[in-house]
């Protein structure tokens, strides 16, 4: 079992290695593991395997990975605190809105300036997480805040080189901001005006309009929780949108995969600039993960398979010609649509077929949230690919978390599933 943990953990692995080391009590668990650590160095290990694949979930309006970095908060502190199931989900809650809304009020500001925003948001959503489990009062979560603040960042510099950083970033994320509740609880200070000051964060990193007042609009009324979607594929989400334009192109029209010649897609401005970059090569990517980042390679294999895994994604998979071929058939238009936010985004493309025939294929928005989420069944079909035969045990414990005495049942069988073999064409996200 354990053979097959250490197999599965992929880009975290080096994250697990540095987290054990790191020393301390052991105060809670690398999820996934039965390794026992200081919370801090929890969170780091655990916010990187939550993010190893980029198969995570997404808040649209913020363009943020919000279960990357209230997960390892909530669970690292949750368990160090012996904190009950209801508390540990009230404390997820907070973390959500936290991370959904600072990310939100600089729509793409952080990823225009080169920053990820899961961990210019994530800082501060970890911080807010450890300080409601600590039972801070206001003033000393207000410090909190403040010193996560110092710790924003993410470089984007990542993307195209086969670097591991990104997965990184929700990790660091996780564990900067317990530490910055610690700090807080032990008489640091921070500044109060992290968000809505001079030199605060959107001064500082975003990069166009922001509205630092948003982040209170409707708090406690509007649940940004609920607006955030769970991904179908793992690859970004910017390019989900076209890849299910194409699903929709081909499955309508009755195409087989080999008749199409090429791919012609309108996409939105903040997405192009991410997955559709050309400086470097979209057609034959540098790295799985850089894959991850091509639009016209991922909507290439979409086509040709008629689904998208995280086999897709393998080193094998980066050598088919096939997949190389029609991605460079595809083709692209940066089309404004200034009533959305990038991930939030409709799908369009045409399909261009041997025979000279165009089928138009068309979403309102990519699946797995919004108008579009994810069925029950979609959903534990996605947990069983990844986790295999506990899937259903882990899903009645998650259902059942509001009523438990705390952690241990479910981080008990988090470790199991990582030492089970998932389905063959699937791994651990």
């Amino acid at each position: 079992g354990t053979a097959v943990a250490a197999a599965r953990l992929g880009a975290a692995a080096p994250a697990v290695t540095v987290a054990t080391g790191l020393g301390g009590p052991a105060e809670a668990t690398i999820v996934g593991t039965d390794t026992r650590v200081g919370a801090a160095a929890a969170a780091l290990a655990t916010g990187t395997l939550v993010h190893a694949l980029d198969f995570d979930d997404t808040h649209a309006g913020g363009l943020v990975h919000a279960t990357a970095v209230v997960l390892p908060a909530v669970f690292a502190v949750g368990e160090q605190t012996g904190a009950s199931g209801r508390e540990v989900l009230t404390a997820a809650v907070v973390g959500y809105e936290v991370a959904c809304r600072v990310a939100a009020a600089a729509p793409h500001g952080f990823h225009r300036g080169g920053l990820h925003a899961t961990m210019v948001a994530g800082v501060f959503s970890s911080a807010a997480v450890a300080a409601r489990l600590m039972g801070l009062d206001a003033a000393t979560t207000t410090n909190a805040l403040g010193i996560a603040g110092s710790q924003a960042g993410g470089l984007l510099a990542f993307l195209g080189t086969g670097a591991s950083t990104k997965q990184l970033h929700p990790g660091f994320a996780s564990q900067a901001g317990i530490i910055a509740a610690r700090l807080a609880a032990a008489g640091a200070t921070g500044p109060v005006t992290v968000f809505d000051g001079p030199h605060g964060v959107y001064d500082a990193l975003a990069t166009g309009p922001f509205d630092a007042g948003s982040i209170l609009t409707g708090l406690g009324e509007v649940w940004e929780t609920g607006a955030i979607g769970i991904k179908p594929w793992p690859t970004c989400q910017l390019a989900h949108a076209t890849m299910a334009a194409a699903q929709d192109a081909l499955v309508r029209s009755g195409a087989a995969p080999s008749d199409v010649a090429a791919v012609h897609a309108q996409v939105h401005p903040d997405s192009a600039s991410v997955v559709c970059a050309t400086d470097r090569d979209l057609t034959r990517p540098a790295s799985p993960y850089a894959a991850k980042f091509s639009l016209p390679w991922s909507v290439a294999a979409m086509i040709l398979d008629g689904r998208v895994g995280t086999d897709t994604y393998d080193e094998r998979a980066l050598a088919r010609p096939d997949v190389s071929a029609l991605a460079a058939a595809v083709s692209w238009d940066v089309v404004a649509a200034p009533s959305s936010v990038a991930a939030d985004a409709p799908g369009e493309v045409e399909l261009v077929l041997h025979d000279g025939t165009r089928i138009r294929g068309h979403v309102d928005r990519s699946p797995g949230g919004g108008t579009a989420p994810l069925s029950q069944d979609a959903l534990l079909a996605k947990l069983t690919g990844n986790v295999g035969p506990l899937a259903v045990p882990l899903a009645d414990a998650v259902a059942s978390l509001a009523d438990a005495a705390g952690l241990d049942d479910l981080i008990t069988l988090a470790a199991r599933a990582a030492s089970t073999d998932p389905t063959p064409s699937e791994a651990l996200a």
